[in-house]
């Protein structure tokens, strides 16, 4: 399961022309067995979520202590209140409860433990989730690409950032974290910029590109052979990245096409706009145009920060930390706050799922094929939410997992009680991976339990 980034490099070398187009074969032979790519998207917000929003409408009530697994078909219910953007998507829609990350220790977020389930906040120990889907499935030019307004969410910035950041989020592997883009701008250029170029600047960009790359693989071997065997280790790091620019590239090249078709259109206002919504407006459709173009098959997103305002919802200028704590604004409380930042979040989704559902894949759609999930790395409350932690699903896995269900697990530490490391098990076995037996580290509070492997209420 763990991938190491010059292994992936090594496997698309410059000089092997068989290597660069295998993953367009495994493309064709995938058409030609109708499987369709597997897709993912990870949003991630700061905060948590609120467990009560998830089951109004006539759903169970869920409560503190439970237990027993309640399971059941949301066919026989109205969605809850905050989820109607999604009420024609019913069938489509899995809401979890119940899932614990107890171990996943922090101050204000569990950080790189959401997507890797290990005890790190701030450090990555271990690859995440999306990290790994994303090196096993993407065949484009990026294993994954990531989205977010700011940088580490204990942040109080108001503002949103205009460069990459590290959002403690994803990780490849051991201290190898995976920057995200933060500004509109520049994710547009380097995701739809070589389609939207003119032909002459193309040429050119390209030429200079690649007298670059030959020079440096010249003088490379020469440099190398003065170098100690520490230095070798540091400078094939060094190459590794300028290689990978240039796969990159060559990548972006054969789906030009397929770019052009589905690039977003620029909005220069939305997408200059330094205000955290239409930042995340905006990354929604970059992210989505990425996965339909295939320059990706995993998106993650960092929503938010403690610092983030959503005063575009009439709320006023209040950060998450202040609702979080209790703070009201605009004679809104928290919680009702709170449940209009979740909705707005869910209707975010809805317009993903919405462009997913609008494109057909053999008898069905490519949303049959794509998993939104939604979740925050603060579990199920703004502090101490690692017992009880929330996860929305959105989309299907080409009918591997269990959609339009309502799942709440019994109580942390109770006989059928389940971490969130078997959520991202499901993940990764529902789309055709082989897993270990465990994720990321293990609760031991949850060591008497049966905790192995992907959740048997999740998996078809």
């Amino acid at each position: 399961m763990h991938f190491h980034r010059r292994e992936i490099l090594r496997g698309v070398s410059l000089s092997s022309g068989a290597a660069f187009f295998s993953p367009l074969l495994r493309s064709m032979a995938a058409a030609d067995s109708v499987e369709f790519p597997k897709r993912f998207v990870f949003i991630v917000k700061s905060s948590g979520i609120d467990n009560a929003n998830l089951v109004r409408n006539g759903l169970p009530e869920y409560k503190e202590q439970r237990d027993r697994l309640v399971n059941v078909s949301l066919d026989n219910y109205e969605l809850p209140e905050i989820f109607q953007p999604l009420s024609g998507m019913k069938g489509r829609v899995t809401i979890l409860q119940g899932l614990s990350g107890n171990n996943l220790k922090g101050n204000h977020t569990s950080g790189f433990g959401t997507l890797s389930c290990r005890n790190s906040e701030l450090t990555p120990v271990g690859p995440s989730v999306d990290a790994l889907l994303g090196m096993h499935h993407s065949t484009g030019p990026y294993p994954m690409f990531g989205f977010a307004t700011n940088a580490v969410v204990r942040g109080q910035a108001s503002v949103p950032s205009d460069t990459y950041v590290y959002p403690t989020m994803s990780a490849y592997e051991k201290g190898q974290a995976v920057a995200y883009q933060a500004s509109p701008t520049k994710a547009f250029n380097e995701l739809f910029g070589s389609a939207a170029l003119p032909v002459d600047k193309l040429k050119n960009k390209s030429l200079i590109k690649r007298n670059v790359m030959d020079f440096l693989n010249d003088d490379a071997g020469r440099i190398r052979k003065r170098l100690s065997a520490e230095d070798c280790e540091q400078f094939d790091v060094y190459i590794d990245t300028f290689e990978s620019l240039k796969v990159r590239e060559q990548r972006k090249a054969v789906l030009k096409n397929k770019i052009k078709t589905f690039m977003p259109d620029y909005d220069t206002d939305k997408y200059t706009k330094m205000r955290h919504m239409p930042r995340m407006e905006a990354q929604q459709e970059m992210g989505a145009a990425a996965l339909i173009a295939g320059l990706t098959n995993v998106v993650s997103y960092r929503l938010d920060t403690l610092g983030t305002m959503y005063q575009d919802l009439g709320i006023g200028s209040v950060g998450l930390h202040a609702i979080g704590h209790g703070g009201t604004s605009n004679g809104f409380t928290s919680t009702e706050m709170r449940k209009m930042i979740d909705a707005y979040h869910l209707s975010l989704i809805h317009k993903m799922a919405a462009q997913f559902d609008a494109i057909r894949e053999g008898d069905g759609t490519m949303l049959d094929n794509t998993l939104i999930v939604y979740l925050s790395c603060a579990g199920g409350k703004h502090h101490g939410g690692g017992r009880d932690w929330p996860v929305v699903l959105v989309g299907g896995m080409a009918g591997k997992l269990k959609m339009g269900r309502y799942i709440a697990y019994p109580s942390y530490s109770q006989s059928g009680h389940r971490p969130l490391s078997m959520l991202h098990q499901s993940l990764m076995a529902s789309s055709g991976m082989q897993i270990d037996e465990s994720f990321g580290d293990i609760d031991p509070a949850l060591k008497d339990l049966d905790i192995s492997g992907p959740l048997p209420e999740l998996i078809g």
